[in-house]
């Protein structure tokens, strides 16, 4: 006579170790497909901010020159692949031609300006020790624009060597923060400023600093 019982036991017994066989998986394949969806985007949201990045640099010395006004209506002009560093009474103001060589338009947002120079294992400064911009100023990717700035105040502290380092023709360091059009990839781009024997400031860039994502020097 057939066991029934042990015959049905053996059956719930398989049926079960099926069920937990195709259960697990099933789980096996739900989180795979998991990490591929995770993959694939963060490697989409990876493109997108790809062409959306900017990276500013000194204009050539083959595009257009310049002319810059400032809310105090005072005007200056200067040539690509040069800066300016003018002086009027105690009112200093700047002016960096900048090309966008990145893939996205380069809002600028905050810049800082000191008597330094510049050594590898100099730090840029806190964003909140940067000064806003007066004035929307745009980049477009592939082209070209302009970073201004004054110091007028006699207690400004941006003024600190300032004076002294203008009459010697001393190297000015200037940091500009600046993002993309939603205000993401924020970004820190130092130039140097040098006077040459013409009187005319020759500017360099020397370093980028990425805010919001991987920064590729550190290990």
């Amino acid at each position: 006579m057939a066991d029934w019982p042990t015959i049905a036991s053996s059956a719930t017994a398989g049926g079960t170790l099926v069920l937990a066989v195709a259960t697990f998986s099933s789980v096996r394949a739900g989180r795979r497909a998991t990490r591929i969806a995770e993959r694939s985007t963060g490697i989409a949201e990876r493109a997108l901010l790809i062409g959306m990045r900017p990276v500013l640099v000194p204009s050539r010395g083959t595009d257009p020159p310049e002319t810059v006004r400032f809310v105090d209506g005072r005007r200056v002009s200067v040539r690509g692949g040069k800066a300016a560093v003018e002086r009027d009474a105690e009112n200093y103001y700047f002016v960096i031609p900048l090309r966008n060589v990145g893939t996205g338009l380069a809002v600028l947002q905050s810049w800082h300006i000191a008597v330094l120079q510049p050594r590898p294992d100099t730090g840029h400064p806190k964003p909140q020790e940067f000064r806003p911009q007066t004035l929307d100023l745009y980049v477009p990717a592939g082209d070209t624009g302009f970073w201004q700035g004054a110091v007028r105040e006699p207690d400004d502290p941006f003024r600190e060597g300032l004076h002294e380092a203008f009459l010697a023709g001393e190297m000015l360091t200037v940091d500009l923060l600046y993002g993309d059009h939603e205000g993401g990839q924020r970004t820190i781009s130092r130039f140097i400023l040098t006077r040459e024997d013409d009187d005319q400031w020759r500017c360099g860039v020397v370093r980028h600093w990425a805010l919001d994502g991987i920064d590729p020097r550190v290990p």
